[in-house]
């Protein structure tokens, strides 16, 4: 391909989960000279039940190439390889009507896992970002990560340690570029929602600490979502006695997320003061929130089992409470307390541990693993200039 023509650039997209951490390499991609995005939204986005999360994107100003119908979530456990099937078919329509010049998917959610399937075994040169990290709590996510990691032709792993494990799993060097996490040069350049826009949203205060709360299922034993929940609330509720301020957002698009919910919602018709419930907050306020402790009159702190809270707050110098197994193994900053999923363990560790004095000054030090700085500029540069050609494509082992 000539070094002046543009390069089309399919992005794939199909949770919340991914999409704020797109953002900014989505965006440098838009404004290279030498690149062309295609933008693919499918999934929980066009599900209104989940928030119709599409609406963030668009409120970013992306244009939107495509938005592919994918299953709405189903209580039994055919949902995802039934929705990894559907969605391979809707992206390989897509890709064989279209033919971008290279495919760029995000993690690990099985929407990404269809998509990457549906790309690579089409001959499509396909990116992966957020390679090789390690989790083992029990998601099937961990090893559809690594799934993806075998299929994809190059890797954009967020820190160190995942290049590394990216390289024992015998992966060409000349394919593995650490370009660091590209969502925290947003929040280091400030990019998140202010005190004001926070307050027309939620009625909230300075005197009064606020919890920030997210829990998932756990894919390989959705049935526990009900215990977990439950456990979760009761927290909460002594919390809210406690006179703390609680924002909770909906579960992901998994097995045993509808459990979640749903809880969710009975427990919002209770009306308690200081209980807010949203679908989604979106990547925006979802840190203007958390980076409100930022200012020390501020007590905030992130609580649950989402990998926000452990890869995204050391650069808000938030303190963590992370519930249950869901994140085991993952690396990840001083600023996070694990908690067993019950109740009094939970309150203790938001209570006392949390939001002591002595933490929050350990937060105010703690590094960032997965800094590295301008990763989305580092994307779209390597993706500009890397030879789509027989060497990218033809994947050799090196162990």
């Amino acid at each position: 391909m000539s070094q002046n023509k543009s390069r089309r650039i399919a992005i794939f997209t199909g949770s919340r989960a991914e999409y704020g951490l797109f953002k900014p390499i989505i965006s440098e991609i838009s404004e290279h000279p030498l690149l062309h995005p295609l933008l693919l939204v499918a999934g929980s986005h066009l599900d209104e039940s989940l928030g119709s999360t599409i609406r963030e994107i668009e409120a970013d100003g992306f244009e939107i190439s495509s938005r592919l119908l994918t299953p709405s979530i189903e209580k039994n456990r055919s949902f995802t390889s039934r929705a990894i099937g559907l969605t391979i078919n809707a992206v390989t329509d897509w890709l064989a009507k279209n033919e971008p010049d290279l495919m760029l998917i995000y993690a690990d959610r099985f929407e990404s896992f269809a998509a990457l399937i549906a790309s690579t075994q089409m001959n499509i040169p396909t990116a992966h970002i957020e390679g090789g990290d390690k989790t083992e709590g029990g998601a099937l996510d961990d090893s559809v990560r690594h799934a993806m990691t075998k299929l994809a032709h190059i890797h954009f792993p967020t820190n160190l340690d995942s290049a590394n494990r990216i390289r024992s799993m015998g992966e060409e060097e000349f394919r593995i570029h650490n370009v660091g996490f590209g969502v925290i040069d947003l929040i280091m350049g400030g990019d998140f929602a202010t005190l004001e826009e926070i307050q027309i949203e939620f009625p909230i205060v300075q005197d009064k600490p606020i919890v920030l709360f997210t829990l998932h299922s756990i894919t390989t034993s959705p049935e526990l979502a009900v215990v977990q929940i439950q456990e979760c609330l009761k927290a909460i509720k002594n919390l809210i006695e406690m006179e703390f301020q609680v924002i909770a957002t909906y579960a992901n698009a998994d097995l045993g997320g509808e459990i979640i919910n749903e809880n969710l919602e009975q427990f919002a018709k209770q009306s308690l003061p200081n209980f807010h419930l949203r679908k989604s907050l979106g990547r925006y306020m979802y840190h203007g929130i958390l980076a409100l402790g930022l200012n020390k009159n501020w007590r905030v702190v992130c609580l649950g089992n989402s990998s926000s809270g452990i890869k995204e707050t050391p650069a808000l110098k938030c303190p963590t409470v992370n519930i249950g197994s869901r994140q085991k193994g993952r690396l990840r900053g001083g600023n996070v307390i694990d908690s067993v999923c019950e109740s009094e363990s939970i309150i203790d560790a938001v209570v006392n541990r949390a939001l002591s004095e002595e933490f929050r000054e350990t937060c105010d030090l703690v590094s960032n693993p997965y800094f590295c700085g301008g990763a989305g500029k580092q994307i779209a540069e390597i993706i500009s200039r890397i030879p789509l050609d027989e060497k990218l494509l033809v994947k050799k082992m090196e162990i």
